[in-house]
């Protein structure tokens, strides 16, 4: 907040996938306590989170107008951008830019440039590389929490879907690149089988084939700066916890 400072006395913050703003909310507090905001524009699909929010933060932060908005980034930050003059925060947090690849992702935060207006700022999280089996674990975890999160999407298919996945027909199997700092989740085809939507359509997949269900992308903090300045931003400064396992940054739209 500080550093927002720094360079605007008023903001408008605006939040990317809010959803129930329990890491946003702390530096909602902050922002209004010194007298940064009074405006807080949530984004998000889901109009049950965007309903959440405008009832969770006027009960938390009374001094805080919420206008949530209902819909897709590019196409809320178009509307929103346009309804007022006041230089804007833009929030992306929780490393949710690791879910694309890098070049994804480079595109991306040049898009977000494009609806921001000069001296805007923005605050995104990024994972950090670390000891490669640090990573790996957090992925393939005793718990087998990552485990029953991408066999969910099969049991999400067939109950929204129609289909006929059998989960214990696949494993989960993560792979760590501490090269490219790619940490990737696939679920491995035991058996050769059939699985059929519920509209008929039919896939085939045979032993040992994968299905690449996502990837979490970890940055250094040279690469971090450098996306920055490749999107068109200016870097800030970035801002790391105590084991220096992640951080936010903070980039600026240039003059």
């Amino acid at each position: 907040i500080e550093a927002c400072k720094k360079f605007h006395n008023k903001i408008d913050i605006i939040e990317l996938g809010a959803g129930d703003a329990t890491k946003s909310i702390h530096l909602l507090k902050a922002a209004v306590s010194k007298d940064l905001t009074t405006t807080y524009i949530p984004i998000d699909i889901s109009g049950n989170i965007i309903e959440h929010l405008r009832n969770f933060i006027p009960e938390n932060i009374p001094d805080l107008i919420v206008d949530g908005q209902q819909g897709e980034y590019f196409e809320m930050l178009d509307k929103v951008s346009k309804q007022s003059d006041t230089p804007k925060l833009l929030l992306f947090l929780g490393a949710s830019i690791g879910n694309m690849p890098v070049t994804d992702a480079l595109n991306f935060c040049k898009a977000l440039h494009q609806y921001l207006n000069p001296n805007d700022l923005l605050l995104i999280g990024f994972d950090l590389k670390k000891n490669p089996q640090t990573v790996l674990s957090a992925y393939n975890d005793e718990a087998g929490i990552t485990k029953a999160f991408n066999l969910n999407l099969l049991d999400r298919i067939n109950r929204e879907l129609g289909a006929s996945f059998i989960t214990s027909n696949f494993i989960h199997y993560p792979v760590y690149d501490p090269g490219t700092g790619a940490c990737k989740s696939y679920l491995i085809s035991k058996i050769a089988h059939e699985v059929e939507l519920g509209d008929g359509t039919t896939f085939h997949f045979t032993k040992d084939e994968p299905i690449y269900m996502e990837v979490s992308q970890k940055y250094t903090s040279t690469e971090i700066e450098d996306q920055a300045q490749l999107s068109g931003f200016s870097f800030i400064n970035s801002f790391y916890d105590s084991k220096n396992m992640f951080c936010n940054t903070l980039w600026q739209v240039p003059y």
